[in-house]
Parts: C-alpha cells; structure tokens; sequence
C-alpha cells in the first residue's frame, strides 16, 4: 500500500539506521519541504491564534498545528462518547487487560496524520499501535467493523486535503505512533510524545470524570511544546480559585498550551470552529500557597495516601468542611489520570501531585511529558522522590518510560524544597 502521501520527497520521509534516529531537526525552516512548511505557516495563521507571537517563540508553528490537531482530537471523542451513551459500544479491552477506546485510536490516528502532513522528519512516540485492531479483525468473521468505526470517526474530524483515506491508511496513521515505528540512541533527539486520551477510566465513567488529551514536543532531548485538551472542564472553572468545585461540566471544555519561555495559557474549545482570536487566552499561574497544611494535595485514583511518604507528617481528609490542621492535608480527587492532575496544578487549582512509581508498574513518557511542561510554565516546579528532574531520555531506543527514583512530585513551587526534604526523607 502506498505511503500516505506519497508525493513526499524520500529524502525528508523519517529513515532509521543500525538504531540511530536520522531526522533533521525541527529548525531551521529550509530543513522542511516548502509544501510541508507553506501547510504549517497557514495552520498558524488561518487556524488557531496563539497568546503569544511568532518572534517570542521558536516553535510557534509546530504549537499551532498542535493546538488544532488536539482541539480537533478532543471533538472527536466527544463524538465517541456520544455514541457510546446510545449503546453504540466502543470499549475494548487490551492483551493487558486495561481498557482502551475507538477514540484512543482514532485521537492517535487524527494527530497522527496531521503532524505527519505537516512535519514528516519529526517522529511520533505514542501509546497505541493497530496490533490489537489487526487481530481483532482477523478473529471477526463478520467483518473488519472495529476499523470502519474507527476511520468513520477519523474522517468526519481529521483535516485532510488530500484523496478519501483507506482504513489501511488510518491503520499506518495509528502505527507511526507505536513501539517499533521508531528507534533512537543515546543523543538528544526531536520527537512528538502522544497520550490520545489519559484518563481512559475517567472516558469511560462519563460526565463527571476528567480525562484529557496530551501532546508535547521535546526537541534535542528537552521539552519544548505542550498542548492538553480536557472537553469536560469549563474554563471558568479553571479560573475561578474561589470555587473548590473541580467537577467536569457536559458541553464545555478547556485547551492548556505551554511553550518554553512563554508561560502557559488555557482558552475554552470552540463549540463549532477552531478559534482564532488570541484574546480569549488566559495566562496560568499556579497556586501561591506556602504552607503544607493549607494546600490542595492530589494523587491518582489507584493509589492511597498512606502510600505516600509524606502520611509520615501528615494525615489527610477530603473533607473540604473540616478545620485546617497542621498535621493534616486537604486531599481532593479529580476523577482522572496524570495529566488532569498536572493541568490542575498548573492552573491553581491544585497545589501538589504525588505520584508513586511501583516496580510492577512502568511509568510511560507520555503520561507527564505535557504536564511537566504546563507545570514549570505556569511557574510550578516537578522532579522525582529524589528531587532529580524527570529524564526523558532515560529509555535509550524508545523514549517511551521514564524511571523516576521513588515517583514523581509536581508542585506549586513555594512548596517544593520542603516537600522534596520531606519526601526524599521517608521513602525507601
């Protein structure tokens, strides 16, 4: 079957050798095609306006056609959801046994495509592959129905120019993403890590659960580009700190963007075109909290605090109506995974994450990647049980796990020397 865009000079298609990741970097310019860098320049332009200007920021265009591709991803399992709620059923379950959705893969193969239209020499680390469809199909003696539902969501979403795309097209989409589409060595590479929905738990349960889309770009091996889409959080929730409420809300949605030295901002999602006006970004600050006792603590929905070293010095409450106590923290559940949590904190909403990394358990790039950047951004502050920065590149061939010692804490910043003292004190 051909490439999806065939008309692609060879030279500027991704190529892999002896395990070396060969692939010229995201800048400058000249380094991409014109019709790849012309498509770019009015996916910036045209599509979606950034709070920030192009001088200010060295991969404006590559945020850009991020935001659109994530605003987009995010219609799309609105769509799913829909559809499941009317019985239509879109759940799978995995080799694994966790579940995944017709949206996982169709938010891939959307994000996919799209960044590939627009930057073919920057590959895609993600977390799915068409290995469990492929199988799926070949076990279905009715017919291959799991793509077509698939690539009917896909369609009616993905921005394509181009002729009608085949269901094996979508398949290779899914699959630039997945374990064996890529392999790096030791240097610092460039490269899109993908989370299509986090939170798959939280997708499933409906409304009042959080789960979010993630996409970042790491060039030369740092982060450089996050983009989050959350469609079950108001904006106003976000900006209100008033409001303790950090329920999702039917019908709204919010977009977070980060990019190294330019802040991050949220907007809502537009309800039936991608925005482009650059005044309805808000800037993000985290919470200015500087007292352990009187913060917002978060940790994941699978984990409890007596987990976490820091029940050594405090015991914890979720109820918001309790006296604040010294020896006790305020613990709130957002109903979601990772990245809701690191948005949370970036937007002030909450104060601390903490996250336990267990050993049965690998911790994958893309579940922090975005929420890193979108946390030291909005001037928060992230390392591991050791006080160590996230390592990205720990993962030599694959950049997909991160190993960090004891787990992860992102915080508010005013917090973090003492919680990183107190942590790396107590656990083993």
């Amino acid at each position: 079957m051909p490439l999806l865009h065939p008309s692609l000079p060879p030279h500027r298609l991704l190529v892999v050798r002896q395990c070396r990741l060969i692939a010229p970097p995201v800048h400058p310019l000249s380094r991409l095609s014109v019709r790849s860098a012309a498509a770019a320049a009015s996916v910036a332009h045209e599509v979606c306006a950034l709070p920030f200007p192009p001088d200010r920021a060295s991969h404006h265009r590559e945020l850009a056609a991020a935001v659109a591709s994530v605003e987009r991803a995010c219609r799309l399992c609105v769509d799913v959801r829909a559809s499941m709620l009317v019985g239509d059923e879109k759940i799978l379950e995995k080799n694994d046994q966790t579940h995944v959705t017709i949206a996982d893969f169709g938010v891939q193969a959307l994000i996919s495509f799209e960044l590939h239209q627009l930057f073919p020499s920057i590959p895609l680390v993600a977390e799915e592959d068409s290995a469990f469809i492929r199988s799926s199909n070949a076990a279905d003696s009715k017919s291959n129905t799991l793509v077509e539902s698939i690539s009917s969501f896909f369609t009616k979403h993905v921005n394509n120019n181009g002729p009608p795309l085949t269901h094996d097209d979508v398949l290779r989409a899914i699959d630039r993403g997945g374990k064996d589409a890529v392999s790096f060595d030791s240097n610092p590479a460039t490269y899109w890590l993908l989370d299509p929905i986090d939170g798959t738990k939280g997708f499933l349960k409906g409304e009042d659960s959080l789960y979010v889309v993630g996409l970042a770009l790491v060039v030369d091996g740092k982060l450089a580009v996050g983009v989050m889409g959350c469609p079950n959080l108001t904006d106003t929730t976000v900006g209100d700190t008033e409001d303790e409420s950090i329920a999702a809300c039917p019908g709204h949605g919010i977009l977070m963007v980060s990019h190294v030295g330019c802040g991050t901002w949220t907007r809502p999602m537009s309800a039936d075109q991608l925005t482009t006006a650059p005044d309805i970004w808000k800037r993000c600050s985290v919470d200015p909290c500087s007292v352990a006792h009187m913060a917002r603590f978060c940790i994941v929905d699978s984990h409890t605090w007596d987990m976490m070293p820091l029940s050594a010095h405090f015991s914890s409450t979720m109820d918001e109506s309790e006296p604040r106590d010294e020896n006790k923290i305020l613990l709130q559940n957002s109903c979601g995974g990772s990245l809701s949590k690191y948005l949370l904190v970036a937007c002030g909403r909450m104060s601390v994450f903490i996250l336990l990394a267990r050993a049965e358990k690998l911790l994958k790039a893309w579940d922090h990647a975005v929420g890193v950047i979108c946390v030291e951004e909005a001037g928060g502050q992230t390392c591991d049980w050791s006080g160590k920065p996230l390592d990205f590149g720990a993962d030599l061939t694959g950049r997909r796990i991160i190993y960090p010692s004891g787990g992860v804490l992102a915080t508010n910043g005013a917090l973090h020397d003492k919680l990183v003292e107190m942590v790396s004190a107590n656990y083993k």
